[in-house]
């Protein structure tokens, strides 16, 4: 009869750990979704600064003249392409690393829209698309309803607008240029509150694991891209051309 614990002290202890385990699960989440929000943040501020000095230079202007352009608009892709599939043989830092690389080449390849689109409407779109992003955002971290099934659809979506402007590509036509543009806006506003669903689940499967440095980095890089592609659609679709 030693060793009988009586399960009223036990029960009456329960609560009180569970809630503490809660409160350090939450406190964990918030600060692994600050950091992901933060580098999203910094790589979109980075390549906004390097995109206004590479066109302000003039040197944008001058190599996409040049068969370098291809370098340039390519060079994201790459670094996309070496996160994604490599991302379990890097180092944290080596990911980082590669996350700020990104940044930049997206800076260079983006510089063409200052070539191409008034300062006003770049910075009137650029800040319509953040409030959008916040509003998304938030509403993908915060609702109970699963996301899942309206994510399959919003890339299967995502897939058919690429072949829609390959097509385009050879077609030239404005008005289905335009079409392209709204859709975009859409998808990618989208794909925001279901990516930012999906790297909240993802917390709570890397979390107290050597993953989770990485996992911070792809987070952000998911919604850089949506963010960047949002923009992108939206000032297509509302931007002033020079």
């Amino acid at each position: 009869m030693a060793n009988w614990s009586d399960p009223r002290t036990t029960a009456a202890a329960s609560p009180s750990s569970v809630g503490a385990r809660e409160a350090e699960v939450h406190a964990g989440l918030r600060s692994y979704m600050l950091s992901v929000y933060n580098y999203m943040a910094s790589g979109v501020l980075l390549t906004g600064i390097v995109a206004m000095l590479f066109a302000g230079s003039g040197y944008a202007q001058q190599v996409m003249a040049t068969p370098l352009r291809w370098l340039v608009i390519l060079a994201p892709l790459a670094f996309v392409m070496v996160l994604s599939f490599g991302i379990n043989r890097l180092q944290t830092s080596t990911a980082r690393m590669l996350f700020w690389a990104f940044s930049v080449a997206m800076g260079l390849s983006m510089s063409t829209i200052f070539l191409v689109y008034t300062g006003t409407s770049i910075a009137q779109t650029f800040f319509a698309t953040a409030a959008a992003f916040a509003g998304l955002s938030l509403f993908g971290y915060t609702t109970k309803k699963d996301l899942s099934a309206f994510g399959t659809f919003l890339i299967m979506g995502v897939v058919g607008l690429l072949v829609a402007m390959v097509i385009n590509i050879f077609l030239q036509s404005p008005v289905m240029q335009l079409v392209i543009s709204g859709i975009g806006v859409l998808l990618f506003a989208g794909l925001t509150a279901y990516d930012t669903q999906k790297i909240k689940s993802m917390y709570f499967q890397v979390q107290g694991t050597d993953f989770i440095g990485k996992s911070v980095v792809m987070g952000a890089l998911t919604l850089y891209l949506d963010f960047v592609n949002m923009f992108t659609f939206l000032l297509q679709f509302m931007g002033d051309r020079r």
